[in-house]
């Protein structure tokens, strides 16, 4: 007797494969004692297009629209470079599952795709459209190691218990369909003309672009303003300071003329240290990375690299078995995983001449299970890694050295700030300067850039100063940056609710699970279709709107599908229904009826034309 395990993809069923000792290695299969491990292509089948119904939607119609399926079928996918034949692999892989899944001597299968809401999907999907009538079961696992395969298998879980988190995959699938066929074919109508335009129009993408178009906005209609600082250079035999004139908690002023009457009040005149304040200040090491993080981290320090070029690698280094599942939301680890992760720890500090600084501890930063939802951080496994690339390399010592820094020490500043006093006609007039020594390097050993101490002299309170000289500074406020992948990125996992701050520290940002814009699997995926419909373009780091995306952006009338309010509501009723606190029925009754109203709006508004391609006709 045997058992299936159904993998996602070839090189996950390898893995599975080699800690089953299977070793017969078969046409879309591999074969062992008790065990077939088999495996997808990622999704085998997909939904009917809308000619498929009916051959008149193949021409499209205004009448034809909104449309929505009585009965939604699913066909195999079609070849990827040709999209009128059937993929000749996903059919032949199709039937080697068939065959395997039919034979007598197998008792049941094991769904091993990836425990989430897509993998759940594309197995779900398969096992449907097979009709099969044999026991299923589904590991449950976030890595790919021979441990936890052989540990999961213990503890299997009924395919009936996978049924909220199956229905929150078919409603996603379900409801992209219909607001995006019906959306894009409508639209490109109304809105395009000639031949090659199309309008891509769907529930992520469009509120991610509205995002983009009211950064672009700000930085449109900002107003730059002047404003004036006063610095004053101080010196006695311990050495020579910089200064910078406060008043309350005010250190820029945008009145020249004041600034100039107080410069003019004091130019040349001593001063006097009145305060000296020495503070020793930790910096705890950032917490543990989900994607976007992860993403948003290397896409800014390195050159080259994309949120999808991440999320590519770091799925390499998965299915290598070098790192947990990457596509998480959380930035902590679950409490019951503690010895894994001591027992990951103390393979991976050996190299370190610092290693004995490296201790395990069980800190609510690290293990909480209220940080976590569904999968844990990203965190690597204890196997080391062999003949990576350099791209797999700096991801994974990203990913390595986060994990890591967990268990060192903060680093430790000694923060300084003088206050000198210079005497005014009738007021005393003070001047801040500060300086930062890093006293301990803590966790930030593990990085090689060195942070550079901003030293000032020797001097201490009631120390006699000289006014070398003093000047103003004329400086200008500056519009927003635009967004970048990282800032995107983070302003997609929170709805766009982190206050409009690009620089906020990762572990600051409190989520709300389930209400955001896309999933951490699916958001770099929605960039890239920005790019590829031409809605926006990508100058150094920096994404622009195009005229394109611009023009869509301010003529398209359902102004819903633009509200990242609206579409966080969306995303959270589908993390509810994984979690089976809503009804598929429900949410999908209201997609329906949202596309039904949307459409007709469309059609009954005038027709502003963003694309035409069509040549103009000879005189």
């Amino acid at each position: 007797m045997s058992k299936i395990l159904l993998a996602e993809k070839p090189s996950v069923a390898r893995n599975i494969a080699e800690a089953l000792e299977c070793k017969n290695k078969k046409n879309g299969y591999i074969e062992g004692k008790d065990y077939i491990v088999t495996w997808a292509f990622g999704h085998l089948l997909t939904l009917y297009d809308c000619k498929d119904y009916d051959s008149k939607l193949a021409l499209w119609s205004f009448d034809n629209f909104p449309y929505i399926p009585k009965e939604f079928k699913y066909k195999i996918k079609n070849d990827s470079k040709n999209r009128n034949s059937v993929d000749v692999g996903a059919k032949k892989q199709l039937n080697v599952i068939g065959d395997l899944i039919n034979k007598n001597e197998v008792t049941e299968i094991i769904v091993a795709t990836d425990y989430d809401r897509e993998g759940e999907l594309i197995a779900f999907l398969i096992i449907n459209y097979l009709k099969i009538n044999k026991p299923v079961y589904r590991i449950l696992i976030n890595e790919w190691t021979p441990k936890e395969i052989k540990k999961g298998l213990n503890n299997l879980k009924k395919a009936s218990e996978m049924k909220s988190l199956q229905d929150a995959g078919l409603s996603r699938q379900l409801a992209d369909w219909v607001i995006g066929i019906n959306f894009t074919s409508i639209a490109t109508m109304k809105y395009t003309r000639g031949k090659g335009n199309l309008l891509n129009i769907g529930r992520v993408l469009m509120p991610t672009l509205k995002m983009i178009y009211d950064r672009e906005m700000q930085i449109k209609n900002f107003k730059v303003e002047e404003f004036f600082e006063l610095i004053g250079n101080f010196k006695n035999e311990k050495g020579m300071y910089k200064g910078k004139f406060f008043y309350g908690k005010k250190d820029k002023f945008p009145n020249k003329k004041d600034v100039q009457r107080l410069k003019d009040e004091i130019q040349g005149k001593d001063g006097i240290i009145i305060e000296k304040i020495v503070q020793v200040k930790k910096e705890n090491s950032p917490s543990l990375f989900n994607l976007s993080n992860l993403q948003g981290y290397i896409t800014s320090k390195y050159k080259g690299y994309t949120a999808d070029k991440v999320l590519k690698i770091a799925q390499s280094l998965y299915e290598k078995k070098y790192i947990t599942y990457p596509r998480t939301e959380s930035t902590a680890l679950e409490e019951s995983i503690k010895d894994k992760a001591k027992h990951v720890l103390d393979i991976l500090k050996v190299p370190f001449d610092f290693k004995d600084e490296i201790i395990f501890s069980e800190s609510k930063k690290v293990f909480n299970n209220e940080k976590v939802e569904s999968h844990s951080a990203i965190m690597p496994t204890y196997l080391i890694p062999k003949n990576l690339t350099g791209d797999e390399k700096t991801v994974y010592d990203a990913i390595k050295n986060r994990f890591l820094s967990q268990f060192m020490e903060a680093a430790k500043y000694e923060n300084t700030e003088i206050v000198t006093s210079v005497k005014g006609e009738n007021y005393d007039r003070l001047f801040s300067t500060k300086g930062k020594i890093l006293k301990v390097k803590g966790w930030l050993k593990l990085y090689k850039e060195e942070k550079k101490d901003e030293l000032l002299p020797p001097v201490e309170k009631k120390d006699k100063v000289i006014m070398e000289s003093i000047k103003i500074i004329t400086k200008k406020t500056k519009p927003p940056a635009h967004h970048t992948e990282k800032t995107l990125l983070k302003a997609m996992e929170t709805c766009g609710k982190n206050n409009g701050n690009d620089n906020e520290a990762e572990e600051e940002t409190q989520i709300l699970y389930g209400y955001s814009i896309g999933t951490a699997a699916t958001r770099a995926e929605t960039i890239n279709k920005l790019k590829y419909a031409g809605y926006i373009e990508q100058k150094g780091k920096s994404l622009l709107i195009t005229e394109k995306g611009l023009k869509l952006i301010e003529i398209f009338p359902v102004k819903e599908l633009l509200d990242t309010d609206y579409t966080g509501r969306l995303e959270k009723k589908l993390y509810d229904i994984e979690k089976g606190a809503f009804d598929k029925e429900k949410f999908l009754k209201e997609i329906y009826g949202f596309t039904i109203n949307g459409v007709n709006t469309i059609k009954r508004r005038k027709a502003d034309i963003i694309c035409d391609t069509r040549k103009e006709k000879p005189s």
